[in-house]
């Protein structure tokens, strides 16, 4: 794709739901645009829906109303199979709760998006948690490591695959402010380095001034 056009353009994202008798807009009709290698950062207060608009751009939750193209492509309008295998090869996913498997190690939490798409290297794996400085924490379980390690196992898995793009949600949510600085550094830095465009939610101003941009959302609107 063309540097000067869009990679991610979102069109009129609508999305509510319904609390009893109550419906709540959450998504109010957003559009918005995002350009390869750029580090974006949602913020707002809790409850203005940035989760939810981050989720429909990455493809996982569908809006009511819009579209959402990514690097040309349609979202949500190809079979199940074929938005998975966008997101498994295209994307990375960071999350609050690192979402690792405790049963498995750093290096196999980091090998499952391998697994899923048919191409598992254990060298690309290791690799990646070198580069996130986890390479002697290969063999350790999810339990034996820090809260600042495992986030460092999720970030060495979104990027395993070479994504295009990586969406990191609330990502220092769950750390305290010094490890959090440290792993938004990281993440900035490897992002930087290997071109991959950021998407990242946060309700901390002091992070998001560290991005090249910031959109502010304020009741499913962006300001």
């Amino acid at each position: 794709m063309e540097n000067g056009t869009p990679q991610l353009v979102a069109r009129d994202l609508r999305r509510s739901f319904r609390m009893g008798p109550r419906r709540i807009e959450v998504l109010r009709g957003i559009s918005m645009e995002v350009r390869r290698s750029e580090a974006v950062f949602l913020v707002g207060a809790s409850g203005a829906g940035k989760t939810t608009l981050l989720y429909t751009l990455a493809g996982l939750e569908r809006p009511e109303g819009g579209t959402v193209d990514f690097e040309g492509q349609r979202l949500y309008t190809g079979s199940s199979q074929a938005q998975a295998q966008i997101r498994n090869t295209q994307m990375g996913f960071v999350f609050q709760s690192y979402f690792l498997l405790p049963e498995l190690t750093a290096l196999e939490n980091v090998m499952l998006p391998g697994m899923i798409g048919g191409s598992v290297r254990e060298s690309a794996a290791e690799e990646s948690l070198r580069s996130v400085g986890l390479g002697e924490r290969l063999q350790h379980l999810p339990a034996e490591l820090s809260g600042g390690e495992q986030q460092r196992v999720a970030i060495a898995r979104a990027l395993v695959n070479d994504p295009a793009i990586v969406f990191a949600d609330e990502p220092t949510g769950n750390l305290d402010s010094k490890t959090g600085d440290a792993i938004m550094d990281l993440l900035l830095s490897l992002a930087g380095e290997r071109k991959k465009t950021l998407l990242v939610v946060t309700h901390d101003p002091r992070l998001a001034a560290l991005g090249d941009r910031q959109l502010h959302m304020v009741d499913g609107v962006l300001e």
